[in-house]
């Protein structure tokens, strides 16, 4: 299976000014993705989508591949995370180079393991999934099965079970998206403008050290997880 690895990092962080390139304790913060997965044996190439010359810069200066300028009406606020894988595998389609699957790496969450890459694609291979999705087990205050919605004044559970589950220990598993990897089908991002499709696999990160950057409170988090000797 082709495979494209695509690290996406637009300029114009509002939270975090440069935010993809902010050094995080002694690198890059998307350095931290790239490193994690250049190593990969199962990724076909790795790249960069990005519209900011100086985050393209930095991200050649650490060897990351750059292949294009990701234009500008891409690399909004509001733009869809799915338009802009779409643009990646249009752009190599028009170079006659076409790809099975795309592996999303967002900077933002820099924290994996070694090899989770890899066990993350050959799962999503054995398995034949339309996605999958690295996640994190819900906490059981959390899960949906012990959370309400509010519905005309009154409190419902959110799953819309009638009787609520007693027991912790009875609970299935629920987990969240971390943000770190997401596998996809290029039929399916193309065909069904979708990131996730019917058949959604996973690999569980629980337990591994985990930040996802958003705001300075976020990023001191992560600081603290390097200078603690969790990450490095």
């Amino acid at each position: 299976m082709k495979i494209l690895g695509l690290i996406p990092a637009r300029g114009g962080s509002k939270g975090i000014p440069g935010k993809n390139i902010k050094i995080l304790h002694d690198k890059p913060l998307l350095q931290y993705t790239f490193e994690a997965a250049k190593n990969s044996m199962l990724l076909s190439r790795l790249i960069l989508s990005s519209d900011d010359a100086e985050i393209m810069a930095v991200a050649e200066e650490i060897g990351l591949e750059v292949p294009f300028k990701r234009p500008a009406n891409l690399a909004a606020d509001a733009t869809p995370t799915l338009e802009v894988v779409q643009h990646s595998l249009s752009f190599f389609a028009q170079k006659g180079e076409k790809f099975d699957a795309v592996c999303l790496l967002q900077p933002t969450t820099p924290f994996r393991r070694s090899g989770l890459t890899d066990k993350a694609i050959e799962k999503f291979q054995a398995g034949n999934f339309d996605s999958l999705l690295s996640v994190r087990e819900v906490p059981a205050e959390y899960n949906p099965h012990w959370i309400f919605e509010e519905k005309h004044g009154q409190l419902k559970i959110a799953t819309g079970e009638e009787n609520i589950i007693p027991r912790r220990q009875e609970l299935p598993k629920a987990y969240y998206r971390d943000g770190a990897i997401y596998l996809t089908k290029t039929e399916v991002i193309l065909e069904q403008n979708s990131l996730y499709g019917k058949r959604i696999g996973f690999v569980d990160t629980t337990g591994d050290p985990y930040v996802n950057i958003d705001t300075h409170v976020d990023w001191e988090e992560a600081e603290k997880l390097v200078k603690s000797g969790k990450w490095s």
